[in-house]
C-alpha cells in the first residue's frame, strides 16, 4: 500500500505565475519607437520648412519622452497587468498631432490670422495635464467596478455637463455650435468630451440590471425580434436627450456619439439586432426631421452635398456658406498615394480649422494614402484593444463598461473622419490625440486610463485560495 499527499496550493500557484505575465517591457519597448518616430518627424518639418534642424527638437523630444516615461511608471507600478498596446499607440497619436499642429504654426498665413496664437506650445501643455489626468485614474481607481455604485450619479452629472453650454454667460456659441463653456484663465472647454465617459459609466451600469427584461421580445416580424413596449422606454429617452442636443446646441457630432454608443452597449448587453435596427431608424428620422428647421444643421448637410458649390458662394462673399470641406478634399487628393512630405502642403488654407477640426486633412496632403491609412490603422487597434479588454473582462460591468468607451472612441474617429472626407456631413468634433484641444486630450487619455485599468483586472491572475489544513492530513490510500 502507498500514500500520497494531496497539496493543490503549490499547483494552483504556478499556474498563475505562468499564466499572466505583465507585459511591461514590450510597453517600454513599444514607447521607445512611439517617441523616437514623432521627434524624426519633427526633424522632418524642420528641415522641410527651414532646411535645417529646429531648434526645439531636443527639448521636445526629451519633453514627450519624458511624459511616456511618466505614465509607463505609473502602469508598472499600479496596473502591472494591463494591456501594453494602449499607451504607445496613444503616445504615438498625441506626439504625430504635436508635430504637425508645429507645423501649422509655422504657416504664415495663418500667422496672419487676426487673434492667432502659437498652438503647439499649448498643446504640449493640455498632454501633460492629459498624463497627469491618466495618471489619476489609475492610481485612485482601484477597481473599476467601484464606479458601479454611481450608476444614477453619473447619469446626473453627465446631463448638468450637457447642460452647462446653454447656460447664460457661461456657454459660448463659437462658429455656430453651442458645446462650449468659458472658463477665466483656461480659455474654453468642451463638457461633453467628459460627458461621454460619463455616460459610458451610467449605460454599463443600467444596462448590467436591466439587460434581461430588455432581451425579453414580444414577437418576431420580419426575422427581427421586436422589443415589448414598456422596454423601449430607455431608448426613446436617449433618443430625445441627442435630438435636444442637437436642436438647442446645434451639435450633430455629440448626439450621433451619445445615441450611437447607447445603441451599441444595448445590442451587446442584449444580442437583439432589433435594437440596432430601431437605433438607427430612430437617429435617421431625428437627424432629418431637425434638418429641416435647423440652419446651422442645414449648412453642414449642404456642405456635403454640394462642397464645390459652398465653395463658390463663399468665395463670392455670400454669408453662411463653407468653403472648408472643398479644401480639405482638395488636401486629399493633391497628397496623391504618398504625400507631398511633411511640411510642404497647403492645408493652412483652410486656416482656422486647419489644427482641429481638419488636421486629417494635413496628414492626407502630406503622408498620403499611405500614411492616412497607417494613422486609421493605429486609431483601429485602439479600438480592437479596447474591444479585447471587454472581452477578458471577468465582470459584466466591465464589459459593458469597455465596450461603450471602446465605441464612443471609434464613433468619434469615424463621425471626423467621415466629415472631413465627405462620406457624412461636418460635425464639429475633434479627432482624438491628433487634433488642436484641450478638453478633448483631457478626455481621451482619461479613457485610455480606465481601459488600461479594466484590462489590468482582466488579465490579473486570480489571487491564490488559502491553504486547507485538512488537506493537508487527507491521504488517497492505493492498493
Amino acid at each position: 500500500m502507498s500514500s500520497t499527499t494531496n497539496s493543490p496550493t503549490h499547483h494552483t500557484s504556478t499556474i498563475g505565475a505562468i499564466g499572466a505575465p505583465s507585459r511591461r517591457n514590450t510597453e517600454l519597448a513599444m514607447l521607445v519607437f512611439a517617441v523616437v518616430i514623432p521627434v524624426f518627424a519633427y526633424a522632418n518639418v524642420g528641415l522641410a520648412i527651414n532646411d535645417s534642424v529646429p531648434p526645439g527638437l531636443l527639448s521636445y523630444g526629451c519633453g514627450l519622452g519624458l511624459l511616456a516615461a511618466i505614465g509607463h511608471l505609473v502602469v508598472r507600478k499600479f496596473a502591472p497587468y494591463a494591456d501594453p498596446l494602449l499607451l504607445p499607440l496613444a503616445t504615438l497619436l498625441n506626439g504625430l498631432g504635436l508635430v504637425v499642429i508645429w507645423r501649422l504654426d509655422q504657416s504664415k498665413l495663418l500667422q496672419s490670422l487676426p487673434n492667432y496664437v502659437e498652438a503647439a506650445p499649448r498643446q504640449l501643455l493640455y498632454t501633460a495635464l492629459g498624463i497627469a489626468m491618466f495618471s489619476a485614474v489609475l492610481i485612485f481607481l482601484k477597481d473599476h467596478r467601484v464606479l458601479q455604485r454611481y450608476t444614477y450619479i453619473s447619469m446626473f452629472a453627465a446631463l448638468v455637463l450637457l447642460l452647462l453650454p446653454l447656460v447664460p454667460g457661461l456657454g459660448a456659441n463659437i462658429y455656430g455650435a453651442k458645446i462650449w463653456i468659458r472658463v477665466p484663465g483656461l480659455g474654453s472647454l468642451q463638457p461633453g468630451e467628459f460627458a461621454k465617459i460619463i455616460l459610458a459609466v451610467f449605460f454599463a451600469g443600467y444596462l448590467m440590471v436591466k439587460r434581461d427584461a430588455l432581451a425579453l421580445a414580444s414577437r418576431r416580424v420580419m426575422g427581427l425580434y421586436l422589443p415589448r413596449g414598456r422596454d423601449l422606454g430607455p431608448i426613446i429617452v436617449v433618443w430625445g436627450i441627442s435630438i435636444l442636443i442637437l436642436v438647442f446646441e446645434t451639435d450633430l457630432g455629440t448626439s450621433l456619439l451619445f445615441f450611437g454608443m447607447f445603441v451599441i452597449m444595448l445590442y451587446v448587453a442584449t444580442e437583439r439586432t432589433s435594437w440596432i435596427v430601431f437605433g438607427l431608424l430612430m437617429s435617421a428620422a431625428g437627424a432629418v426631421g431637425v434638418a429641416s428647421f435647423e440652419p446651422h444643421v442645414q449648412q453642414r448637410v449642404q456642405a456635403w452635398l454640394d462642397p464645390l458649390g459652398e465653395y463658390k458662394l463663399s468665395q463670392q462673399g455670400v454669408f453662411g456658406h463653407s468653403e472648408q470641406s472643398m479644401q480639405a478634399l482638395w488636401a486629399f487628393g493633391s497628397g496623391g498615394t504618398l504625400g507631398s512630405g511633411l511640411g510642404q502642403g497647403h492645408s493652412d488654407l483652410i486656416r482656422f480649422a486647419a489644427n482641429s477640426d481638419f488636421i486629417l486633412a494635413t496628414f492626407g496632403e502630406e503622408l498620403g494614402l499611405a500614411g492616412l491609412m497607417a494613422i486609421l490603422l493605429l486609431y483601429g487597434l485602439i479600438v480592437e484593444r479596447g474591444v479585447r479588454t471587454a472581452l477578458a473582462a471577468r465582470d459584466p460591468f466591465g464589459k459593458l463598461l469597455a465596450i461603450g468607451l471602446s465605441g464612443a472612441f471609434a464613433l468619434q474617429v469615424f463621425v471626423v473622419a467621415g466629415g472631413v472626407m465627405g462620406l457624412i456631413p461636418l460635425t464639429g468634433m475633434t479627432m482624438p490625440f491628433l487634433a488642436y484641444g484641450g478638453s478633448s486630450v483631457l478626455a481621451n487619455w482619461a479613457l485610455i486610463g480606465i481601459l488600461i485599468r479594466i484590462s489590468d483586472t482582466a488579465r490579473r491572475p486570480a489571487p491564490t485560495p488559502a491553504g486547507n489544513p485538512d488537506a493537508e492530513m487527507t491521504q488517497v490510500v492505493r492498493p
